[in-house]
């Protein structure tokens, strides 16, 4: 494999290549960490080398070296996602898209970009004619948005756009081969699903289209109840109340505020708070459903305060994971998905099965136009087959829970991978060199 390695490197001397191995050991990780399954399993996997190009021309040069000395090819964006994703398996080149920033175009309702470019930035960049990204997860100060698309699934802003891989929140993509030749091929409409959260395996995306929103000014708000279930239905009332514009809404059981430092002052002990982002001009309505359900308002911050100091988003989706494991790295979490249901009886059932082993965190978000829990619970680790047990259980009373204790595709969310990627694969990456090792069905071609 030196050989070899000597060899692709030469080839690639104008590109910047990194070899030394405490820089590829980093970029060669994310935060699988959050998981006490992956932490083993994932153990000692790194990359040979580190490639970074600037451009789209040096992207070409990388696949076709690859393709040409048959070395396997992990891309990576920034590294925030959990499942291992960007963990090469099998050694070879790790494929740092995080010089590629340029924007191309921004314009009303759409902009192209690199993906390299962090979705703060262009976010920024939107504002600036009155647009702004649909939707982000919490880590969006530092998540680029093509390691958002081939990972990620949905986040701050699903309580009014839905998921990522929803018909129209992906206008196109434009993908690398890795073939003898390499190819560029853009993907529209519909198409963009041949690539859109495949993990990887089947393209390198260089550029990507996507819709904008109107940019509102939002304001961040706390509601505490002195009931979980009370909270909860709280959250449903506010999601199902369509003429309210909204971007996030977080239900936490009392168990979690110990964990958000810079914001107990604001929940009450005991008390259950639910974190909203919600546009100011829909501010006026919100008591009235606060008094309904017999919440009390602790925290307000006006749109031009919030995008200041403390960020309430930051605390939501997966940060609330980050925040609880930085105090205590015995918790774990699991991500899942309740059935429509409006009086929320699975979700009671279990925040009253498990208790404290299975803290409740509800994100609302919507899902073919009707808006449902999601959960990213935390659960206070002590086995793998407890583990298995907790999710089982969840499973067969109907919730349907994407496993962030696995690596392979289909054990997690996806429970099979869409016959088109498959096909896909086989035309963009025939030697089988993208990500190997993350699905079952793909034979290692290496």
């Amino acid at each position: 494999m030196t050989t070899t390695l000597d060899a692709l490197i030469n080839s690639l001397e104008s590109i910047e290549i990194i070899t030394d191995s405490a820089q590829v050991a980093k970029l060669s990780h994310d935060y699988h960490t959050f998981s006490p399954v992956l932490v083993p399993k994932l153990e000692g996997k790194v990359g040979d080398i580190v490639a970074r190009p600037a451009n789209e021309a040096e992207v070409l040069k990388v696949a076709a070296a690859c393709a040409k000395h048959r070395v396997p090819v992990t891309v990576r964006g920034a590294g925030t996602g959990n499942y291992g994703q960007c963990v090469p398996l099998h050694g070879g080149v790790i494929l740092d898209m995080t010089r590629m920033q340029e924007i191309p175009w921004v314009k009303p309702g759409m902009a192209r970009v690199e993906v390299g470019v962090k979705l703060a930035a262009l976010d920024k960049k939107a504002r600036e004619i009155g647009w702004e990204i649909r939707m982000a997860p919490s880590t969006y100060r530092t998540a680029t948005i093509g390691g958002f698309i081939a990972g990620g699934s949905g986040g701050i802003g699903s309580i009014q756009y839905g998921l990522l891989g929803d018909r129209g929140n992906i206008l196109a993509l434009r993908v690398v081969t890795v073939e003898d030749e390499p190819r560029v091929i853009e993907l529209r409409g519909d198409d963009v699903q041949k690539v859109n959260h495949a993990w990887g395996i089947n393209g390198i995306i260089t550029e990507v289209e996507i819709p904008l929103a109107p940019a509102y000014p939002w304001a961040e708000v706390i509601v505490t109840f002195d009931e979980f279930m009370t909270a909860a239905k709280f959250g449903q009332a506010l999601g199902n109340a369509d003429g309210m514009i909204k971007k996030l809404i977080s239900v936490f059981a009392s168990q979690i505020p110990q964990y958000f430092h810079a914001l107990q002052q604001y929940i009450p002990e005991g008390t259950h708070p639910v974190f909203l982002i919600i546009a100011e001009s829909s501010l006026e309505f919100l008591p009235g459903l606060v008094q309904q359900y017999g919440g009390q308002i602790t925290y307000q911050k006006a749109a031009q305060e919030a995008g200041k100091a403390t960020h309430l988003g930051e605390f939501t989706w997966n940060h609330t994971t980050l925040h609880a494991r930085s105090v205590d790295t015995t918790i774990t979490y699991l991500q899942s998905m309740f059935p429509v249901d409006k009086s929320l009886q699975l979700v009671e059932q279990m925040y009253k099965h498990f208790g404290d082993e299975v803290m409740m965190h509800l994100e609302f978000f919507r899902v073919n136009g009707v808006v449902i829990p999601g959960a990213l619970q935390l659960v206070r680790y002590t086995t793998e087959e407890r583990l298995n047990e907790i999710i089982r259980y969840h499973e067969e009373q109907g919730v349907m829970i994407a496993n962030p204790h696995t690596y392979i595709i289909e054990e997690g969310g996806r429970k099979v991978i869409d016959p088109e990627q498959l096909k896909f694969k086989e035309i963009v990456d025939p030697y089988g060199l993208m990500n190997p090792g993350k699905s079952k069905v793909l034979q290692l071609k290496i």
